[in-house]
């Protein structure tokens, strides 16, 4: 399957149950096999209408709101971006063989929202199960009992459609604090005396998707020398950025007194031994040397850093790659790399957020990183940490955060 590409056209068209592509203004732009089996129309009858014109509400009936309960649910979609699961909905059909004669049914609508690039709707799904058969096989409720029925299931639906919104609501709050946490805990680059740095923060797509990322730039005691240090804790919330703030502050602390990266990472992963959740946390810290033109590396399960060189050569430093921090039992010690670099190269540390996409293997996302920066080796470190952060994120926001510094040396 993947030398050949899927035909989505004819996944749709097979779906199991009721589906139909509606614009926002409730225009059929497509429905699948099903959509028209169970309905009695052609394609002829259906795409291009608005769907008001081809399933009106039932004029014999003073009391229909199949219409009206159906148009609320979508322009709430389109409105909010965000998907409509409604009650059961009495909804009378047209007889296709006896023209003006009107079918009683029974449907359970569900309205999903289809995203943009620019995160506005562009279609709207539609999915109907008909339960016509089933209302009928436990007594057929007509009259005031199928109104009573169909009131008390619209009021449950709407009782949970009010806790989902304070459900997101409370998620949203705790975005906040927990984006506010990270904020405060993360340092700032004027911490470094160099000052050719760029530091970028990219919460992930998503209610809790944020705060696992961090980053640490410091000054090393003995010499002209930074260390460097990107992490990831897996997790999100408001635990992952306590975790995080945790993490960060061990290391930077341990880089000030190690001999170096190797050493501080061993340090870093016998405190992250004892806290919890830090189970599988990834770092990688750098010691650049600004006199000699060395970096000194070691990674613990970390996507590699990038040297791109004043050449327009990329160099991942990933001679020096360990297990997270947290993998084994008892820790050892952990490896170490050094490189050299010549004055204007560029280091770049990155998480995963950045190079990662699902169903992908890893180095396609490092190709890309390459070739972002190659393409922009002369700009500034500012502008080239924009650049990198549009050439990769997708352009809706990715589903995990990110962390970039950039590093004129």
């Amino acid at each position: 399957m993947s030398d050949t590409a899927i035909d989505y056209g004819a996944v749709f068209q097979a779906l199991p149950g009721m589906v139909a592509l509606l614009t926002p203004e409730l225009i059929y732009a497509d429905v699948n096999e099903d959509f028209l089996l169970m309905t009695g129309r052609s394609r002829e009858d259906l795409v291009g209408r608005y769907l008001f014109d081809a399933f009106p509400d039932n004029p014999n009936d003073s009391a229909a709101t199949g219409m009206r309960n159906l148009a609320a649910s979508l322009q709430r979609v389109v409105a909010t971006g965000e998907r409509d699961v409604m009650a059961l909905q009495r909804y009378d059909v047209e007889s296709v063989e006896r023209p003006g004669q009107w079918e009683e049914r029974y449907w359970s609508p569900v309205n999903a929202p289809v995203l943009g690039p620019d995160g506005k709707v562009v279609l709207l799904v539609h999915r109907v199960e008909e339960v016509t058969e089933l209302i009928r096989a436990r007594g057929g409720p007509t009259g005031s009992r199928a109104r009573v029925m169909e009131a008390e299931l619209y009021t449950r639906a709407r009782e949970l459609q009010e806790l989902n919104d304070r459900l997101r609501q409370a998620h949203a709050r705790e975005r906040e604090v927990a984006l506010a946490l990270q904020e405060a805990m993360l340092p700032a680059r004027r911490q470094v005396r160099h000052q050719a740095v760029a530091v970028r923060y990219r919460p992930a797509v998503g209610a809790l998707n944020v705060c696992g990322d961090w980053y640490d730039l410091v000054d090393l005691v003995g010499g002209n020398r930074i260390g460097v240090s990107v992490g990831d804790v897996v997790g999100h919330g408001l635990a992952a950025a306590g975790v995080m703030g945790q993490l960060r502050s061990a290391l930077s602390a341990a880089s000030r007194v190690a001999e170096g990266p190797g050493q501080a990472l061993d340090v870093l992963g016998r405190y992250a031994h004892v806290v919890d959740g830090a189970e599988s946390a990834t770092a990688v810290t750098t010691f650049v040397d600004l006199d000699r033109h060395t970096i000194a590396y070691s990674s613990a399960g970390h996507p590699p850093p990038a040297l791109l060189h004043p050449d327009g050569r990329v160099e991942f430093l990933d001679r020096a790659t360990d297990p997270p921090l947290d993998a084994r039992p008892d820790p050892v010690q952990r490896p170490q790399a050094e490189t050299e670099f010549t004055e204007g190269a560029t280091l770049v540390l990155y998480t995963d957020g950045l190079v990662e996409r699902r169903r992908e293997d890893i180095y396609a996302g490092l190709a890309r990183l390459a070739d972002s920066l190659v393409r922009h080796c002369h700009d500034d470190p500012e502008t080239l940490a924009d650049a990198v952060l549009l050439d990769l994120l997708p352009p809706g926001g990715a589903t995990d955060d990110t962390a970039l510094v950039v590093v004129r040396l």
